[in-house]
């Protein structure tokens, strides 16, 4: 796992042992970070000046998101990005700042898990979320199987020696592909198997409110991460009521970026 070289998977770990141990350890910080017992919040960041911003605001870690990465390159989410241009962009963020860093993969781009897991490292990255609509193909994973491709890259970071946080996302709240009679059981029985795969953090995107949280959180073990407004919070709460229930992990998705752009156009309108 060269950066900057083609290496094959496995015996590529050794080509570069600075690098990978580095790796390594950024992997088991940013692990401890989401088991401190208190909430982590991860600003969704897109490029190297958003990510410089918010490490310099004082963030030990940060996630890159799809969203706000393929807005940033005039692309659509939802899989218009290849695994190179979302690769490119996260490489672009590991590069610019000294913490570890969480990359959104969308379902993971169609590619098998061991060559995902060598890519994502390769670039920088030391956590993915992995969510179960596949926007390719306009379908949602059965739950079955989500979870054995979490178990597959699961494997192949413990392969490459890694503890790569996994953060399994499932959009059954969205509804997009699938709709389910009851979303929030349905959100249960897949983040568990997702869990039992060997996901360290899970995402059920899009809960619905502050109930339904709580449930989740009495339900599941491993983290959990919810979405929220830097301004508006989430719809479980602001973040002293996210901090209050005991959630996890939080995440701007492409909210962060969207809240920039109001003050962004009032900045610039009077020269127009």
């Amino acid at each position: 796992m060269c950066l900057g070289g083609a290496c094959p998977a496995r015996s590529a770990l050794g080509c570069n042992d600075v690098v990978m141990a580095d790796i390594a350890a950024r992997a088991q910080q940013l692990l401890h970070l989401h088991h401190t017992g208190t909430t982590l919040v991860l600003p969704t960041v897109w490029d190297a000046w958003s990510a410089r911003t918010v490490v310099a605001a004082g963030f030990p870690a940060l996630t890159v998101g799809s969203h706000p990465l393929a807005d940033s390159r005039g692309q659509a989410d939802n899989e218009d990005m290849t695994l190179d241009d979302a690769l490119d962009g996260i490489r672009r963020v590991t590069g610019a700042v000294d913490v570890p860093v969480s990359a959104d993969v969308e379902s993971g781009y169609d590619t098998a898990p061991s060559e995902l897991v060598e890519r994502v490292l390769e670039a920088g990255a030391v956590g993915i979320n992995v969510e179960d609509s596949v926007h390719s193909e306009r379908r949602m994973r059965s739950a079955e199987e989500h979870a054995d491709y979490i178990g597959a890259l699961r494997a192949a970071a413990d392969e490459a020696g890694v503890a790569l946080v996994i953060n399994a996302r499932t959009d059954a709240f969205l509804g997009k592909y699938e709709q389910f009679d009851d979303p929030l059981s349905e959100a249960i029985r897949r983040l568990r198997l997702c869990e039992a795969a060997g996901a360290r953090c899970l995402y059920p995107v899009k809960a619905p409110d502050a109930d339904a949280v709580a449930t989740l959180l009495a339900e599941l073990s491993a983290p959990i991460n919810v979405i929220a407004h830097p301004v508006d919070g989430s719809a479980a709460g602001s973040l002293a009521d996210l901090r209050a229930m005991g959630v996890h992990r939080i995440s701007f998705g492409p909210l962060l970026q969207m809240a920039l752009a109001a003050p962004l156009g009032d900045l610039v309108s009077p020269w127009a």
